[in-house]
């Protein structure tokens, strides 16, 4: 069997004592001159086409975590980590040159080579902004890798920095959410005293059952996150047209958010959400008065 391939069955990064059961040391040597076969560290061998955070983690002899671990374990994220997420023991000393590159975390890795999913929500929870932090929860609940009970129960057992918005996210995340985008459009709407948005909820109108992507139903208020490849083509593009103009006629005001509304002019969004719900609100207070 090919050193490259043994790696590759060995999860894309191995150990020496773990190859030399498999392969000889002259065989491995000739695999790393090759290149099919990187030196990562010393004892530690990976591919050229290994995941960054695994070969980082593996570098540093520690454990992927928080958004680079998200990644590893296939949730949808709002936005990928720009650097590989590592931690490693709390007494461990980094030299600066070794952990260029990287984010580096302090924290026990229990043998590890990737962070456990609950304990990735958690960490994502405290140290990422509310929408993104919020995204990844979503995402976790609604791949069935966490539990929202659990999630709930540990979130309110966090404490230190960051404790609160790690008790936020374990309250609000649901796996109901269809989207990321959706998600950090929900967290910024936490962030609007009076406004409560509900994802996916189930509306008839004109006799075609319709999910909104967020929807405070005291204010008729309908909340869309529009990705760029959202619509599909002529026919779904359509069927949105209709979407929109239906739910606006059976009295509900709806607004749409892109992308980069959320991402890049997160205050912006939070503002117009405010209006919107001011807006709703004298709405209905006349015609409760009517």
């Amino acid at each position: 069997m090919e050193v490259a391939e043994v790696v590759a069955r060995l999860g894309g990064t191995a150990r020496t004592d773990q190859l030399r059961r498999i392969v000889s040391e002259r065989d491995l040597a000739a695999a790393v001159r090759s290149g099919s076969v990187v030196r990562l560290a010393l004892g530690r061998y990976g591919l050229p086409s290994a995941d960054a955070a695994i070969v980082a983690a593996t570098r540093l002899d520690g454990m992927v975590f928080g958004l680079s671990a998200a990644q590893e374990l296939g949730w949808p994220v709002l936005r990928r980590a720009d650097r590989p997420w590592v931690q490693v023991p709390p007494n461990r000393n980094v030299a600066p040159h070794r952990r260029r590159g990287v984010r580096l975390g302090y924290g026990e890795t229990e043998g590890r080579s990737v962070s456990s999913p609950l304990r990735t929500v958690l960490d994502c929870a405290r140290r990422l902004p509310l929408t993104e932090a919020l995204a990844v929860a979503d995402s976790a609940l609604r791949s069935g890798t966490v539990d929202p009970d659990e999630l709930c129960s540990s979130a309110n057992l966090a404490r230190g920095p960051g404790s609160a918005q790690v008790a936020v996210v374990g309250r609000e995340a649901t796996p109901l959410a269809a989207s990321p985008l959706e998600s950090a459009l929900r967290a910024l709407g936490l962030g609007v005293p009076g406004l409560r948005l509900v994802p996916q909820v189930e509306l008839q109108v004109e006799g075609v059952t319709l999910h909104p992507d967020l929807l405070d139903e005291r204010l008729g208020l309908v909340v869309e996150a529009e990705g760029w490849l959202y619509h599909g083509g002529p026919k779904q593009f359509a069927r949105d047209l209709w979407r929109y103009t239906a739910l606006t006629v059976s009295g509900r005001t709806v607004v749409r958010f892109g992308y980069d509304d959320v991402t890049l002019r997160p205050d912006w969004v939070t503002q117009c959400l405010d209006s919107l719900r001011r807006t709703g609100e004298r709405h209905r207070d006349c015609r409760q008065s009517a």
